[in-house]
């Protein structure tokens, strides 16, 4: 759990990565929206400082972020990106006492078919045995990635020091259907929401929102331009200024 700024009047700030993150991945924005709030950016099971667990369910994810607010003595607002805002859209659905406004970047509540196994299967692959930083790893994962621009992204989390990568690529391999897909829910969260996604995406489509709206009464749509899936990367900026605004 890392911690930016301290409590105000505004409410607190939960911010939960997506698949392969960290919460150290969102440091330059969590510092910055810390101006005027407690911001806290977590990792996830199985991600970073977090503990290995054999299990990477929604309902599992959703139940460790309770955890968490409950100590830092919640309601907080949250934000999830990606897998992170799947795992933060059940943790409204199930535990909306806790969730004071909901910020969704870039997914839907939706299953997905499109499976992120070659990106553990490249990491798999690494010989990290004879390592000594990071660009030797980078250099092996290239020719093995089809987005040459998520390769540093992936080194964030390997541990050179200990000859390691900081995710455990057996569980999410093993739960990528999980990972993927979203659990049934016949409730709603009531509560303000929004759903920001990146203008060049397609992980958030008009088809989508009947589900949405069922799920999320509330909810409201916002697109950063000339961003894709990774916004927050693209375009930090923009992506903060957005959520700033609508978090008022």
């Amino acid at each position: 759990m890392i911690e930016h700024g301290v409590r105000t009047d505004a409410p607190g700030l939960l911010i939960v990565h997506g698949l392969y993150g960290s919460g150290r991945n969102w440091g330059v924005i969590a510092k910055r929206l810390s101006d005027t709030r407690h911001v806290v950016a977590v990792d996830m099971r199985n991600h970073g400082a977090s503990p290995w667990q054999d299990t990477h369910s929604y309902t599992d994810m959703a139940g460790d972020l309770a955890e968490v607010l409950e100590h830092l003595e919640g309601p907080y607002d949250v934000l999830g990106h990606s897998m992170g805002g799947k795992a933060a859209m059940v943790l409204a659905l199930t535990r909306p006492e806790l969730v004071n406004r909901l910020v969704v970047a870039d997914i839907a509540p939706v299953a997905y078919e499109h499976t992120q196994i070659h990106y553990i299967k490249a990491m798999q692959a690494v010989d990290l045995s004879g390592i000594t930083k990071r660009s030797d790893a980078g250099d092996q994962l290239l020719p093995l990635v089809d987005n040459p621009d998520l390769v540093p992204f992936f080194l964030q989390a390997l541990d050179v020091k200990n000859k390691r990568w900081l995710l455990n690529l057996d569980v999410l391999e093993k739960d990528m259907a999980h990972i993927l897909g979203f659990p049934y829910f016949s409730t709603a969260y009531e509560g303000k929401t929004l759903f920001v996604s990146g203008a060049t995406s397609e992980y958030v489509k008009r088809e989508d929102r009947p589900r949405i709206k069922a799920l999320f009464p509330a909810a409201q749509f916002a697109k950063i331009p000339g961003a894709g899936h990774w916004l927050h990367a693209e375009k930090p900026r923009e992506f903060e200024a957005a959520v700033r605004t609508w978090l008022g």
